[in-house]
């Protein structure tokens, strides 16, 4: 879960006939607005990982910080609207997923003890770990407040299923999450095993808000689940293009250093992809580079040689590219054969995650 912005990747979502920040920003506003009282460092530190304060929790001066892609919000009103509905009634939604995600991200955070997000030192590292666990608790709850306000503009049977289906979803996220942690350090994680992992990590949310995008916008559902492929298969990419930056990207690009997810031990496909393709020996040598806590820095620079070597990198870019193919295939057959509006902005998200820097 590392995500940064960049004005090429955001310029899709910056046109007049659709701002996804304005559209998410009342409701956004809306739900931060409910961890404000006694204790105003919760607040902050909430305000401060979303962007829109400092560290002094000062609202001045923070122009040009990195909020995220803000990829899943923008997919849920794109989605709605591009079964019909309107970009207004999928706002709550929107936010709901970014409040959700930005939980997730905190958590994550303080459990790969991440020093910065985003170009920015991370809530845990300003503030400790236990008060991390609070602002990370505060937006999980302050995500469904926007979910519930469905309800003035849908029906409720319907909210009802979207408001299970979203705490499902967490459950997924968390399940991933879980399973990733105790990937580390371990030498028999498959490929298999790991693809399973991301599709409840990361790629649940994406498959999420595609569907329920597409249920409010009045999608059957036999079209909604294909809008949920598409979000599945679009995730998948995501994460897998994010294990290729967590190896390869560059520290301007991602806001962290190259290879740190092999300092950190972090058994991404790039590492599992050259594990099956090493002899006994050279495995164990990898096994045993991985046993320290983090990997020093000859051991990242074999690691690094040994994947260089193998052709993982050539492989996985392969890997990235199918899965978003699939992802435009599940998109045409969702009904986005015309080259208009929000299908225009669907296709070219996808063409953007294909090949972000960052």
């Amino acid at each position: 879960m590392r995500h940064t912005g960049s004005t090429v990747e955001r310029q899709v979502f910056e046109q007049p006939a659709l701002d996804i920040d304005a559209l998410l920003a009342p409701s956004v506003r809306d739900a931060l607005a409910s961890l404000d009282g006694q204790a105003p460092l919760l607040a902050g530190m909430a305000r401060y990982h979303l962007g829109e304060v400092d560290a002094h929790f000062q609202g001045s001066g923070v122009a040009g910080i990195h909020r995220g892609k803000r990829v899943r919000p923008a997919l849920a009103i794109l989605s709605c609207v591009a079964a019909g509905g309107n970009a207004d009634e999928a706002a709550p939604l929107a936010a709901a997923l970014e409040l959700l995600h930005n939980f997730t991200l905190i958590h994550d955070d303080v459990q790969d003890q991440s020093p910065r997000r985003r170009h920015r030192s991370t809530v845990w590292s300003l503030w400790g770990v236990g008060q991390a666990i609070n602002a990370g608790d505060a937006l999980f709850a302050a995500a469904h407040l926007p979910m519930y306000r469905l309800v003035t503009t849908q029906p409720a049977a319907l909210v009802l299923r979207l408001a299970e289906a979203f705490d499902r979803m967490t459950i997924e996220i968390v399940r991933g999450q879980t399973l990733d942690l105790t990937f580390e350090g371990r030498g028999d994680v498959t490929t298999d095993d790991y693809l399973a992992m991301i599709e409840g990590k990361t790629a649940a949310i994406v498959r999420f808000a595609a569907w329920a995008g597409a249920l409010l916008g009045g999608a059957t559902e036999l079209t909604a689940g294909r809008f949920a492929t598409f979000g599945l298969a679009l995730g998948l990419g995501f994460q897998i293009r994010d294990d290729a930056l967590g190896i390869w990207g560059s520290l301007d690009a991602t806001g962290k250093a190259p290879a740190d997810d092999i300092r950190r031990r972090k058994q991404s496909l790039p590492i599992l992809m050259l594990r099956e393709r090493l002899g006994p020996d050279i495995r164990d040598e990898v096994d045993g580079l991985y046993a320290a806590s983090p990997v020093g820095e000859e051991g990242v620079t074999r690691i690094l040689s040994l994947l260089g070597e193998s052709g993982v990198r050539e492989d996985l870019d392969t890997r990235v590219i199918r899965y978003h193919d699939e992802a435009r295939a599940a998109l045409l057959t969702a009904g986005g054969q015309e080259p208009t509006g929000s299908w225009v902005q669907l296709h070219a998200l996808v063409d953007q995650l294909a090949g972000r820097l960052g």
